[in-house]
């Protein structure tokens, strides 16, 4: 005898695969905070090399870890 289940019940705290876990959200600001700060401290010429001025690269180490592009969070 077979039994089929053809909608597995699930608890409302498991994490859904669309949605990070709270130490997988942590884990991606810690990130971003330390690419932040890498794209701080880059001289003149590097930011020349991958093509941004220290303006911009100021108004982007300038914003906080949880402000990020949504296509950096898949």
């Amino acid at each position: 005898m077979t039994i089929s289940v053809s909608h597995a019940q699930t608890s409302c705290l498991a994490p859904r695969a669309d949605h990070p876990t709270l130490l997988q959200r942590i884990a991606n600001m810690a990130s971003v905070y330390r690419q932040r700060k890498a794209l701080r401290s880059l001289e003149p010429h590097l930011l020349a090399d991958i093509g941004i001025t220290q303006t911009e690269a100021a108004q982007e180490s300038a914003k906080p870890v949880w402000n990020v592009p949504a296509h950096w969070s898949h």
